[in-house]
């Protein structure tokens, strides 16, 4: 029989999601440089970015691998 140990599965999947956020936030930090520079409105660029640091915690929330599974960071 196999079993599954959630804590790892939730480990793998915070690992998979940070690797798939790092060029989206690296893209953002751009983004928002350039938008300091010319004056126009962070907001947004500063929600996104905060949405992409805290999507690990929803890995702590799941309860299933398919849970687990349905996290991305796509929108």
């Amino acid at each position: 029989m196999i079993v599954i140990d959630i804590d790892k599965a939730k480990a793998i999947t915070k690992d998979r999601l940070r690797a798939e956020r790092a060029p989206l936030l690296a893209a953002l930090d751009v983004q928002f440089q350039r938008a300091l520079e010319s004056g126009a409105d962070t907001s947004a660029i500063v929600a996104e970015k905060n949405r992409l640091r805290d999507i690990t915690k929803l890995a702590d929330a799941a309860t299933t691998l398919d849970e687990l599974r349905a996290i991305t960071v796509e929108s």
